[in-house]
């Protein structure tokens, strides 16, 4: 049942690396609908955040509570990293393994599906490392669309692109979230984040500053800090 695993719940989250805390006590909630894109400055925990969702990492402290048990959870959830992982394989066969490990029939008959969306289809049998990064990000997302994940994690998955790519890959966010998947995302691109965000969670020393609708963010900043990180004028 689509969204059956949201609203995503956490509550008191902590993380601790060598000592030093990077996520701290974070306590909001994530539901079905248009896209959270997570902002903040470098360093502010965004892609510790996402992999502590995603079950990546462990929290030192408090909980990540899905609407169902955890293992089920794993399994309604993808994510994309900022370089993606290419297989030694061709682009068919990258798009196809996923859905052969979940025990999908006709692995290959999805994957086909998954690269005609994106508009890879006609490099199928390329091998996917030849592929420019834009390319290789748009076979990235193509495998984890074709999972058909309630939940979808993006790590900056635009930050190493030109324009041009950024524009393909925003629009294949786009039409991911119009599916009804959820799309979770990192990014330090606030025009990105005007263009697809729902909401905003905005991050600042490993804290929540701020959670808002889109619009409202960035209309009406609900924190100085986030008024001052909108005008590219926060101290870190």
């Amino acid at each position: 049942m689509r969204g059956a695993a949201l609203p995503l719940r956490v509550r008191a989250l902590r993380f601790e690396a060598h000592g030093v805390a990077i996520i701290r006590g974070l306590d909001f909630a994530i539901s079905a609908g248009p896209p959270s894109l997570v902002l903040g400055p470098n360093g502010a925990g965004k892609s510790v955040l996402l992999r502590l969702l995603h079950g990546l990492l462990r929290p030192t402290g408090g909980e990540v509570a899905w609407s169902v048990p955890e293992e089920a959870a794993r399994r309604r959830q993808a994510m994309v990293f900022q370089r993606p992982v290419m297989l030694r394989r061709s682009v068919l066969a990258n798009a196809a393994y996923p859905l052969r490990i979940a025990g999908l029939a006709r692995p290959e008959h999805a994957a086909r599906a998954a690269l005609e969306r994106v508009g890879l289809a006609a490099l199928a049998e390329r091998p996917a490392r030849a592929l420019s990064g834009g390319e290789q990000q748009r076979l990235a997302l193509a495998r984890a669309w074709a999972l058909a994940p309630e939940v979808l994690f993006l790590d900056e998955p635009t930050a190493a692109l030109d324009p041009a790519a950024t524009r393909q890959v925003e629009a294949i966010v786009a039409a991911i979230a119009a599916t009804r998947t959820k799309v979770v995302m990192t990014t330090h691109d606030l025009g990105q984040a005007r263009r697809l965000a729902g909401e905003v969670l905005f991050l600042l020393h490993g804290t929540l500053n701020a959670q808002a609708p889109a619009d409202a963010f960035f209309a009406a900043p609900p924190t100085p800090e986030a008024a001052a990180f909108l005008r590219g004028e926060l101290v870190w």
